[in-house]
């Protein structure tokens, strides 16, 4: 299960590339991190996140927007 290999596999490399980039999304992982949830499990987490932007631009016709 899980969904799009194709698309999974995307938003995995998406989230690795935004938490070095991405000061916003690094900060949410970091957050993680520090709680306490293996690197692997906050790097999924990120890439929920993406894909819950990157929806919410498609939705709305919205260019990425840094916060």
């Amino acid at each position: 299960g899980g969904g799009r290999t194709v698309v999974r596999s995307v938003l995995f490399v998406g989230a690795m590339v935004a938490v070095r980039h991405n000061p916003v999304l690094e900060l949410f992982f970091t957050r993680l991190v520090n709680a306490g949830k293996p690197k692997m499990v906050a790097l999924i987490a990120v890439a929920r996140k993406l894909l819950t932007i990157l929806n919410a631009m498609l939705r709305d016709n919205r260019p990425w927007q840094n916060a």
